[in-house]
Parts: C-alpha cells; sequence; structure tokens
C-alpha cells in the first residue's frame, strides 16, 4: 500500500475507509471489529470519521468495535471533522442546521469524538465546511489548545476553496496539510476553479470524497455518465481491467496532487478494488480520453 506523507510526523494510506454510511451496514460489534480487521490487512490504516455521521452515531459504533480489541488503534490514524450542526434526536440542544467553528463547539465536539472512538488522540481533525460565520481568530485557538493538549495531533479542512483554505491558514500556526474535497470523473469543479491547484501550490495532498460519484458513474442513466462509462470501459481495456471502479480510482491516482481516495463501502471486495488499483497507471492521452468524456467535448 503506497502511502502519503501529510506532515513529518503523519503519513496516511493512499485508500482511506471511509466510515460515512457505518450505522448503515447493519453489523454486530463483533462484525464492525472483522471489517476493520480485514480493512487493515489490505494495507489501508487511515479511517475517515466525521461527528454527525450516521446521525452522529458512526463514530461511537466505531469505537464499541475498537473497544473489543484496544491494540488496533496503534494500527491505524484516524481521521474526524467538526463543524456542522445538525438537527438529530441524539443531540436534542440542537436547533438547526448549520456551521459552527466556535472555540467552545470545536472543544466540545473533539471530545465527544474521543469519547464515541474510544481514543485518547485524534490524528487529523478537519474543519468540515467553510463556514461564512467564522471567527477565524476564535477557531484557530480551539485548534491551538487542541494541539497542546496532546488530544489532537494535525489539522485540515474539508470542502474549502482557495481564498477560504488561505484565511484560514493565515490564523493558524500549524499547516493545515490537507483539503477532503470532492473529486470524481463526474464532478470537475474543483478540478477546475483552482482548489485542486492550491494543493499542489502549497503541498497539501487532497482527499477525495465520492470518488464514484455516490455509484452514479457505474448506473446513472444521462448523457455524461453513458459517456464517461464508454471512455472508463476503453482505457480499462488498454491498462488491464474490466472493473469501471478500479479505472476511476486510477484516474485519481495519477493526478500529479498525490490524491488519497476514501471508498465508503461495508463490502471488503469493493474496498480491495480502490487498493488494487494503485497498481495501475494511465499516460495523459488516457486521462484526457476520460476527462474529456466528461466535459463532453474535447479540450481547447
Amino acid at each position: 500500500m503506497e502511502r502519503i506523507q501529510l506532515t513529518p510526523d503523519l503519513s496516511i494510506s493512499k485508500t482511506v475507509h471511509g466510515m460515512m454510511h457505518l450505522s448503515g451496514w447493519n453489523l454486530s460489534k463483533e462484525e464492525r471489529l472483522t471489517l476493520i480487521k480485514e480493512v487493515l490487512e489490505t494495507g489501508i490504516t487511515t479511517f475517515d470519521h466525521a461527528d454527525i455521521y450516521g446521525g452522529y452515531q458512526c463514530e461511537a459504533l466505531f469505537g464499541e468495535a475498537m473497544a473489543l480489541e484496544p491494540s488496533l488503534r496503534d494500527k491505524m490514524e484516524i481521521v474526524t471533522k467538526c463543524g456542522i450542526v445538525l438537527e438529530s434526536p441524539n443531540r436534542p440542544a440542537h436547533r438547526s442546521h448549520h456551521y459552527d467553528t466556535s472555540k467552545a463547539h470545536i472543544l466540545s465536539s473533539v471530545e465527544q469524538s474521543l469519547k464515541n472512538l474510544s481514543v485518547d488522540t485524534i490524528d487529523l481533525l478537519l474543519i468540515h465546511r467553510p463556514d461564512p460565520f467564522m471567527n477565524p481568530e476564535e477557531t484557530a485557538e480551539a485548534l491551538d489548545e487542541l494541539h497542546r493538549s496532546g488530544k489532537v495531533k494535525n489539522f485540515g479542512v474539508s470542502n474549502f476553496k482557495r481564498s477560504q483554505f488561505n484565511m484560514l491558514q493565515s490564523y493558524v500556526d500549524l499547516p493545515l496539510c490537507t483539503n477532503q474535497i470532492e473529486l470524481s470523473p463526474y464532478h470537475l469543479e474543483n478540478f477546475e476553479d483552482g482548489t485542486l491547484d492550491l494543493t499542489l501550490e502549497k503541498n497539501t495532498p487532497p482527499m477525495a470524497w465520492s470518488p464514484l460519484a455516490g455509484g452514479k458513474i457505474l448506473t446513472g442513466e444521462d448523457d455524461k455518465a453513458v459517456r464517461i462509462r464508454a471512455a472508463l470501459q476503453e482505457i480499462g481495456s488498454e491498462i488491464g481491467t474490466d472493473q469501471l471502479d478500479e479505472v476511476i480510482y486510477a484516474w485519481l491516482f495519477a493526478h500529479p496532487a498525490n490524491i488519497s481516495v476514501i471508498a465508503g463501502s461495508g463490502k471488503i471486495e469493493r474496498i480491495h478494488s480502490a487498493v488494487n488499483a494503485q497498481k495501475f497507471s494511465m499516460d495523459p492521452h488516457q486521462w484526457f480520453t476520460i476527462y474529456q468524456a466528461v466535459l463532453g467535448h474535447d479540450v481547447p
């Protein structure tokens, strides 16, 4: 398994296991533990969470399984996020869906995440969404306090555009080491608006969420999805795979931004596809064949 160095003290696996849908996999805690161990056996060591996943349940479901074999903690990197507030029976004090990047909210969210995950420290904390009401001085104070206390080792963001990333970084002493963004052959926004360019400029390798566009590429019947599938099939035959998801992952891995992909499946065979894709490479002709299929026309 290839690894990506985010900071001198933190590297992550090039494929990350996403926990967003853990509560929907209907697994017992013993089955959750088995899945975690199977994922680790593939070489994946990084697990991606957020406080809100599963209506604020997924972190605790993961932590419940980890409590059965605490020694596994030393074999993994745990990523989680905070900053989104959802109305939920599990958070009765929440009155609306909004963002909260205040110091009090970040500190309380991290305390809850540590408890839920059954860990003493978080390897990487991300601010989940850019907050139009953010007080960056206050947000930076929270991150600094979490780092000094040893509760969080590294920080990054998720879904931030260029100006938002630069603004927050100007207040935070530690480097923001990644931006978790939507990247797939279906959604090119972050390729085209400078978001991915900034990760190259800052040397902050991005994490790609929804790399399969929620399955839309594989099953969608709109013209764009059909075009993309045809291109994926063509390039898959050239690089040596008939698994379209492997071609998609390989397309992302080929990009010089050193992208890691989040594979959010409870089926170990789907996880193996994301791992297996690392053995394929694409030349510029093959990469642009897929890119231009997304556009629906040749590049200028």
